[in-house]
């Protein structure tokens, strides 16, 4: 394998392949090739690079990190994720390859480098998948390494993961079963966090609880696959009464470290006329006393609008904030919209992820932050994964943003040392405009 140079040189971060918008995008796979790497590399320490050496400097950095990655792992395709994140792609025809990269990744990254003649530290963590050819889930593979990156993070060494072997066509049944039996179980059900940034407070003002299963046997199973299992099979209830509750626990768990901010939690349509889990969940969050939010979709109220209406406003009486989810996405209906106690809408990713390649979804977007701030809501553009997008937002008058570009979703120990390292601020410090140029009014 090569080795770079003992020094960061200056690179154009445009020869550094971009992440596709939308998509994973991995490369083709090598013939010949039994094993296919995916590599994470964080730098822990950016936010405190930043401050040292400036934004300018900063800007090309994961340029540099990724430039000597390049050169020390052969046939690598390595591009920048994001500020902080630089992800590689790789082959070879043995699993333990996996290993020796990482090894020759820690040593690339073990001593201080020189930026602009002075030496610094990176702090690097690494994560890691491995996946046998031929594989068709690199929605899995990047799940699989973000986790290992979480755990890198923890443990403070290099973790790697493998891809479990592609099943068969998912039985609906045996996983109906399998997912009742998990729900009363304590190790395969966890949560992931996302961040929510208000940018114009450059503050975390809430995160989204994303929930996860991790089959003994299939390995990491995907939310699109065993949430509507949960909602045929009714087990949506324990479900959602679960995550309710590891959310209750974890939210009082920031607030303990200096972090009280709202969690946000996904509730699905079928619960929202259903008057035991609005019992259950109200008396949850009465006795919880922690700062809970439910994330609701349109389409949800429109199936079912009187009980759907009514139960919010339950929701709302008690303290629980009612966010719009996914608006855009579904049979938009203002009828319905103004009659919700909500207090946040979402723009859905679909129109978020191109507003900087398409003529219509900008006017899209300038129209619902328009219309939400008539209603006096504030709104959250999600699947904000470029600074682009991010600035176009920033002048549209967009309250927060979610996504890539802020952080991927997260255990809550990886969450706790986003929050102390606030690495929020080296994705959105740059967004900072004078607001009451582009809106007539001014919002907190």
């Amino acid at each position: 394998m090569k080795r770079s140079p003992s020094s960061l040189s200056r690179l154009d971060p445009a020869s550094i392949p971009p992440e596709d918008e939308g998509e994973i995008g991995f490369p083709p796979v090598r013939s010949g090739k039994r094993f296919q790497f995916l590599i994470l590399v964080e730098i822990v320490n950016f936010a405190i690079l930043r401050r040292h050496v400036g934004r300018q400097r900063c800007d090309v950095l994961m340029a540099d990190v990724a430039e000597r990655a390049l050169l020390a792992i052969d046939g690598a395709q390595v591009r920048v994720l994001g500020p902080a994140q630089v992800e590689i792609v790789a082959f070879g025809e043995d699993r333990d390859v996996l290993a020796a990269m990482l090894d020759v990744l820690t040593a690339l990254f073990d001593s201080p480098v020189d930026i602009d003649g002075e030496r610094y530290a990176l702090d690097v963590a690494l994560g890691a998948t491995a996946a046998s050819m031929p594989h068709h889930d690199d929605v899995r593979m990047i799940e699989e390494a973000e986790q290992a990156l979480a755990d890198a993070r923890i443990e403070r060494r290099p973790v790697e993961r493998d891809l479990p072997v592609e099943t068969a066509r998912i039985d609906r049944i045996a996983l109906a079963r399998d997912l009742h039996v998990a729900i009363g179980r304590s190790d395969e059900l966890f949560l992931q966090y996302q961040p929510k940034v208000h940018v114009r407070r450059q503050q975390i003002a809430s995160v989204e609880a994303l929930i996860r299963w991790r089959h003994p046997t299939r390995g990491l199973v995907l939310p699109g696959d065993f949430i509507p299992i949960a909602e045929d099979s009714r087990d949506i209830v324990a479900l959602t009464l679960w995550t309710l509750r590891q959310v209750i626990t974890d939210q009082k768990t920031m607030a303990a470290r200096g972090y009280d901010v709202p969690v946000f939690i996904n509730i699905a349509g079928v619960l929202l006329s259903d008057t035991r889990f609005v019992a259950e969940a109200c008396t949850l969050v009465q006795h919880g006393g922690a700062k809970i939010g439910f994330e609701i979709t349109e389409t949800s109220v429109i199936r079912d609008p009187e009980s759907a209406i009514a139960n919010l406003k339950i929701f709302a009486e008690i303290g629980i904030d009612v966010a719009i989810d996914d608006y855009g996405a579904g049979l938009s209906s203002l009828a319905y919209l103004k009659q919700l106690p909500a207090c946040e809408l979402k723009i859905d990713k679909l129109f978020v992820t191109q507003l900087t390649s398409s003529n219509r979804d900008p006017l899209i977007v300038r129209s619902t932050i328009d219309l939400a701030h008539a209603l006096e809501m504030e709104v959250v553009a999600e699947g904000v994964e470029t600074q682009a997008a991010l600035a176009l937002l920033t002048v549209m008058g967009c309250d927060m943003v979610q996504g890539f570009l802020i952080s991927r979703p997260i255990g809550l120990d990886a969450l706790l040392q986003f929050f102390d390292e606030g690495r929020h601020l080296a994705a959105t410090s740059e967004a900072r405009v004078p607001f009451a140029r582009f809106s007539g009014v001014q919002r907190g």
